[in-house]
């Protein structure tokens, strides 16, 4: 039995004596080279092709609304009375990366137009477009897209906004995502 002891023992301290030469110098660390890389894609423009038009009306007793949509449909709302001439939803042709997406971001508030002649106002506001706001909206098909505002104009009686060529601006946003 001692005989089988010693063998297991001599065993057991060759192995131990074997592993610790084959062993290597172990760190703690490794060194790596790595690649950045980095892409510049083309600056997202913005060009007003179309103004906002809410073409000719009469407000008449009491006034109202008139309303434009993206699409270009006007319809109007109290005695407000609509007449000839043109009127047309904002157009704005976007470029940029091809197939890129971008944000829209309309006005939050309402846009003052001012009458040239007397300095009475009325108030663009409820702000429409197509697409419609929000984040990656927008994809710029072969790197251009056409987007469409449309809103509501408040206008008040003959008093408050009497004849005149009325106008103002408005800020939208387009941007990458």
């Amino acid at each position: 039995m001692q005989s089988k002891i010693n063998i297991v023992s001599r065993l057991i301290i060759s192995l131990a004596l074997l592993t610790g030469l084959t062993v290597s110098k172990v760190t703690a660390q490794a060194s790596v080279t790595a690649t950045a890389t980095a892409q510049v894609i083309a600056a997202l423009t913005a060009t007003e092709t179309a103004q906002l038009n809410f073409g000719r009306f009469s407000p008449e007793t009491e006034g109202g609304l008139v309303i434009l949509t993206p699409e270009g449909v006007r319809t109007k709302k109290g005695t407000v009375v609509l007449g000839g001439g043109t009127a047309n939803s904002a157009s704005f042709y976007i470029t940029g990366e091809y197939e890129a997406t971008f944000s829209i971001t309309l006005p939050s508030g309402p846009a003052t137009l001012t009458n040239t002649a007397n300095a009475k106002t009325m108030q663009v506001n409820d702000w429409e477009s197509y697409p419609a706001p929000g984040i990656g909206v927008g994809k710029l098909i072969g790197g251009a897209m056409l987007v469409n505002v449309g809103a509501v104009l408040y206008v008040g009686d003959m008093k408050a906004n009497p004849v005149g060529i009325y106008a103002g601006i408005y800020a939208i946003t387009f941007s990458y995502n």
